[in-house]
């Protein structure tokens, strides 16, 4: 029979296939040799079966991409392997072809993958990510995005999308910029989040907004850190603080169970910042038992009135830039007050008991989210840059299409961004982000698989009017 003729079948179909002959396509996960007898574990992206080749299959190696005819067979009940889907079936190999034969593998992918040094699992990632592990979370991503879209959809937000290229302005981090070849001299910058963008469209009248959101941030790297995350950013007009958290809260319960995830509450804690500090001893915190630790259960909590302010740490050169007066904001200048301390911010007083409206997430140590009601009136986004020791000049250059925005009718409004890098390696019970990302960066700021960042061609920078200087 021509394989030509037969469409290919899933390994997970192959139960119920017994007495069908299938094609069967994907990698030669192991090999065992008993004389006349080859046994191969065949594994696609649904599972993996044992195929059985008479005087045949020998020369394959492992991880090589075969394609095979053979014919489905109830395994013995002693042969039974209780430990795959397909353990109750085998293929016995009557033709097969190679669709390209593996040379010898320069990291191994049959275990966990934690025994090799990071370099060189991120330097060959392709192949790091055929271990199950990493297939298993590579799943758990697409399976968590889907359901936290879902529950968003069905509680009438829009998803859009914002710009990549926008301009440079103080949110906290330093940017990544872009060149421009026609506006030589100028450059764009790469958006450290969409956060000025989603409160023009609370301008536009979108109302409800969510999109998974590429940030770019040139941050010093840590560990388990590199320039680029992805966050679920959303935004929500004519809402009070308790409905942005409640919705979130719904949101992410609803997609956690949706992937097997295990939640120690089903209604989140509060605490205050100055509660979480005097229990804790830190605004992010794990509320687990050593129990509820092992059993990889989530312990969701929010913490909320954090002060807007704190004084510049002057080691650090974003704050120390952004902080022209000595203060800076703990979260981002684009907040509101509280209500009892909106006075205080006019009029620049009593900085440091000022609070803000500013609502965590956090989950078994880790911020899961941070969001915050919005300042939807010119003179109170001016009076925080006003605090940080901006002139009108620089106001206007730095947020004056915000504050042109929310002269033409900005309805007050809340959201949060929440990590989904973050949320995963929870999830999937890793400790570091990098587990959690397909290609992630190296601790020194590399790419994955490719050797970036690189030199450029003359050429190109000469058209890019830009000379470097080392």
């Amino acid at each position: 029979m021509s394989d030509k003729q037969i469409e290919r079948t899933m390994i997970v179909e192959t139960t119920s296939k017994v007495g069908e002959t299938v094609k069967l396509q994907g990698w030669v996960d192991t090999k065992r040799d008993h004389g006349k007898l080859t046994f191969i574990d065949l594994r696609d992206r649904t599972a993996k079966v044992q195929c059985v080749g008479y005087q045949k299959m020998g020369e394959l190696t492992p991880e090589s991409v075969i394609e095979i005819i053979g014919l489905v067979k109830a395994r013995p009940e002693r042969m039974v392997n209780k430990d795959i889907p397909t353990g109750t079936v085998e293929v016995d190999v009557q033709e097969y072809t190679i669709l390209n034969k593996a040379s010898e593998l320069p990291i191994p992918v049959d275990s966990d993958g934690l025994e090799i040094n990071e370099e060189s699992r991120l330097r060959y990632r392709y192949l790091d990510l055929r271990r199950e592990r990493m297939r298993k979370i590579v799943k758990l991503r697409s399976d968590y995005t889907r359901a936290v879209r879902e529950a968003l959809y069905k509680r009438n937000f829009t998803e859009v999308e914002t710009p990549m290229l926008t301009k440079s302005t103080k949110e906290g981090s330093r940017d990544f910029i872009v060149p421009s070849r026609l506006n030589p001299g100028k450059f764009y910058a790469l958006p450290q989040s969409p956060q000025q963008y989603k409160q023009m469209l609370m301008t536009a009248g979108v109302e409800r907004y969510f999109q998974f959101a590429r940030c770019i941030r040139d941050e010093d790297l840590r560990a388990d850190r590199g320039f680029e995350h992805t966050q679920v950013d959303l935004e929500m007009s004519f809402v009070e603080q308790k409905d942005v958290m409640e919705t979130v809260e719904a949101v992410v319960k609803e997609a956690v169970k949706a992937v097997g995830g295990k939640l120690r509450d089903e209604v989140f804690p509060v605490y205050t910042y100055e509660e979480a500090m005097a229990k804790y001893g830190a605004d992010k915190f794990d509320m687990r038992t050593e129990q509820e630790k092992k059993d990889n259960v989530l312990a969701f909590a929010w913490v909320i009135k954090f002060p807007f302010f704190k004084k510049v740490d002057k080691t650090d050169a974003a704050e120390v830039a952004d902080g022209k007066s000595g203060w800076t904001f703990t979260h981002n200048p684009f907040s509101m007050p509280l209500p009892e301390h909106l006075a205080w911010h006019m009029q620049g007083e009593n900085i440091e008991q000022i609070l803000t409206s500013q609502y965590d997430l956090v989950c078994n140590g880790f911020e899961a989210g941070g969001g915050s009601v919005r300042a939807h009136k010119a003179e109170i986004l001016k009076a925080t840059y006003k605090i940080m020791g901006y002139s009108d000049a620089e106001i206007e250059a730095g947020v004056g299409h915000m504050l042109e925005a929310f002269n033409v009718g900005t309805p007050p409004h809340g959201g949060i961004a929440l990590g989904l890098d973050r949320h995963i390696m929870i999830l999937a019970g890793e400790t570091s982000l990098k587990e959690a990302i397909a290609f992630p960066m190296t601790a020194s700021g590399k790419t994955a698989v490719m050797d970036g960042p690189n030199e450029l061609d003359p050429a190109q920078l000469k058209e890019l009017h830009i000379k470097t200087v080392v």
